[in-house]
């Protein structure tokens, strides 16, 4: 079964109950093991305001892979930020989830097409549609 890496953003959108993110996400999962990066689990960490929604996140990602950073994955990161920064505005945390998609050689779904689309290495979903 192929892989596929969740943005942030796509995770926020399912946990508000957004009524196009959530079928997204369970129309992938029929036939890709879902992963997010270490980047995500750490963005939604930080959005945590106390311990009880820190154990329902950790619960909520229980049915995820996480996909952690390597040396390959801060090595493109890093390339990703000389290449974009300058020109359109990419973020660290962006292209450490870019990275990790691309060296992983796997698809990435996000909401926000606008911060990776000029990736030319990256294989980044068309969102709302379903494919």
């Amino acid at each position: 079964m192929a892989q596929l890496l969740v943005d942030t953003d796509i995770l926020i959108d399912v946990a508000n109950n957004d009524a196009i993110a959530k079928p997204r996400l369970a129309y992938e999962s029929q036939t890709s093991i879902l992963a997010v990066s270490t980047i995500t689990v750490m963005e939604l960490t930080v959005g945590c305001r106390n311990k009880a929604e820190l154990q329902a996140l950790t619960r909520f990602l229980a049915q995820f892979q996480v996909l952690t950073l390597t040396s390959q994955v801060s090595e493109r990161a890093t390339q990703l930020l000389q290449d974009y920064f300058l020109s359109h505005g990419l973020l660290i945390a962006d292209s450490l989830v870019a990275a990790t998609a691309i060296e992983n050689q796997i698809p990435l779904l996000s909401k926000n097409q606008r911060d990776f689309r000029f990736i030319r290495a990256l294989n980044l979903l068309t969102y709302p549609d379903m494919p």
